[in-house]
């Protein structure tokens, strides 16, 4: 049974659930909260666990072993109880954990299925890469929720392979969702290592400890990157690798420094008006991706580096958004930018760039020379489920990016026919600073914009609107005035 048979089989547990009235995405959580519990199980039964971190009487025989109104009580008392842990890593996991199920036919279907499920006769990761095919399966059938911004397995794995977090390094996603770039540098590292095992014990601990750090708003969320992070083996602190907390807030100013920062931020604007409450972002603005530019440029160390999923409105918003590329420019060394195809995240039409660069200093000026854009988009397969991203459609914009991870390999320009282009910081300026950089004509450009959702195109015109309502109030407020709500 492979890792994708695995998933459709736990999808089609859901068919089990909805005389329940259980939605897809409460299936989803509902299904992680008793795999959890059975991973663990499986993990100490077949040694990779050495010591079982579930407290006895909530274990997996403890579900098998029941069945009707006394398995459903005794599972109810189970999240409970695992909520009140001694454990602080497990508490936290199960904060405010409670079952959806009403019916305890529809529990004790779900134990047995799970039970009867051969979880090592495929190679797989543990929970991290079955989650991301649940969520995968819920963003498609919902085409909404958390899924719908969904950053993909391949992206990930290839923006680490360019990055290459080495062992002793800091790693911080300050929109941390599942974990998954925590989970792909973890996993890169250990693959250099042999599994950390060339390393002495004082590092290895590091890495299990220390090295990783996340922040997520979501509770429901953040469970699922932990239990991901421990099925993994990164333990984290006493709160675990991934923290709850508002990262455009104070929670977010206490994040430390770090060697590295990968991430892929949450797309839109802030509701009601409300931007960012910190006080130490040097930009107001409501655009929540400029909003976390700004933390990321901050909490990078000197000589530290990033790779940051962004949507093309950040590359062009004028106003405060173009003092955001420029500050950015001037403290950073921003080398290269991959503009995506669309289509590879959930919501079709959104059309999004990895923006990679080196931090110089907070004080520094003109450290960007020259940015290079590699351009994925145009003429790209239109991806889907019968198209799907696959990480070899990274492969040539990996050899042209180079081995050296400052993007300081020699690069070819491949002129107005080719993908890959240089251009200089002048250049870039006297376009007003924009970065929303194309030069090949895309054939397919006009379908694409045809199958775009009218919701898609209506959020995209939100942003824009957005983006030109925060260039008035910067106006307005050179001027001493303030734009009326």
């Amino acid at each position: 049974m492979t890792n994708n048979d695995i998933v459709q089989k736990l999808w089609n547990l859901c068919d089990v659930l909805r005389d329940d009235g259980i939605t897809y995405t409460n299936y989803v959580t509902e299904l992680v909260l008793l795999l959890f519990i059975k991973m663990e199980h499986e993990n100490t039964q077949n040694g990779l666990l050495s010591k079982h971190k579930l407290p006895e009487g909530a274990r997996w025989p403890d579900l098998t072993g029941r069945s009707g109104l006394n398995l459903l009580n005794h599972y109810r008392a189970m999240l409970l109880s695992l909520s009140q842990s001694t454990d602080k890593l497990i508490a936290a996991i199960y904060a405010d954990a409670q079952t959806s199920l009403k019916e305890a036919r529809h529990l004790e279907q779900l134990v047995k299925s799970l039970d009867a499920i051969d979880w090592f006769s495929a190679k797989h990761d543990g929970l991290g890469d079955l989650y991301e095919g649940l969520l995968q399966k819920n963003a498609n059938e919902t085409k909404s929720g958390a899924g719908q911004y969904f950053t993909p397995r391949p992206l990930i794995d290839s923006i680490v392979h360019i990055i290459k977090p080495q062992p002793g390094e800091t790693i911080q996603d300050p929109a941390a969702g599942t974990a998954g770039f925590l989970i792909a540098s973890d996993a890169y590292i250990k693959a250099q290592t042999d599994d950390l095992y060339d390393l002495n014990e004082k590092q290895r601990a590091f890495q299990r400890n220390k090295a990783f750090v996340g922040m997520e708003l979501v509770s429901s969320t953040r469970r699922l990157a932990l239990m991901n992070c421990m099925l993994h083996g990164m333990e984290g602190d006493d709160e675990g690798v991934v923290h709850i907390g508002n990262t455009l807030g104070n929670a977010g100013a206490a994040l430390p420094k770090s060697d590295i920062i990968l991430s892929n931020p949450p797309f839109g604007t802030a509701k009601g008006g409300g931007g960012p409450t910190r006080d130490d972002l040097t930009y107001e603005t409501s655009n929540k991706q400029l909003a976390f530019l700004q933390h990321i440029v901050r909490h990078l160390k000197d000589g530290g580096r990033a790779a940051v999923v962004v949507p093309d409105n950040v590359l062009f918003d004028s106003g405060v958004g173009t003092d955001i590329r420029r500050d950015l420019m001037n403290k950073c060394n921003l080398h290269t930018i991959l503009r995506l195809p669309t289509g590879i995240f959930y919501a079709q039409g959104v059309k999004t760039n990895v923006l990679f660069f080196n931090k110089v200093s907070q004080s520094a000026t003109d450290s960007t020379k020259q940015v290079w854009v590699y351009d994925l988009r145009a003429n790209a397969p239109k991806f889907g489920k019968r198209t799907p991203l696959l990480r070899e459609h990274f492969a040539e914009f990996e050899i042209a990016y180079g081995k050296a991870v400052d993007g300081k390999s020699k690069r070819v320009d491949q002129g107005d026919s080719g993908r890959f282009r240089g251009f200089s910081r002048k250049w870039i300026a006297d376009r007003g600073d924009s970065l929303d950089i194309a030069w090949l004509k895309d054939e397919n450009a006009d379908d694409a914009f045809d199958l775009q959702e009218p919701a898609v195109l209506a959020r995209e015109a939100m942003d824009e609107l957005n983006a030109a309502v925060d260039g008035l109030r910067a106006i307005l407020a050179e001027l001493g005035e303030e734009l009326e709500s």
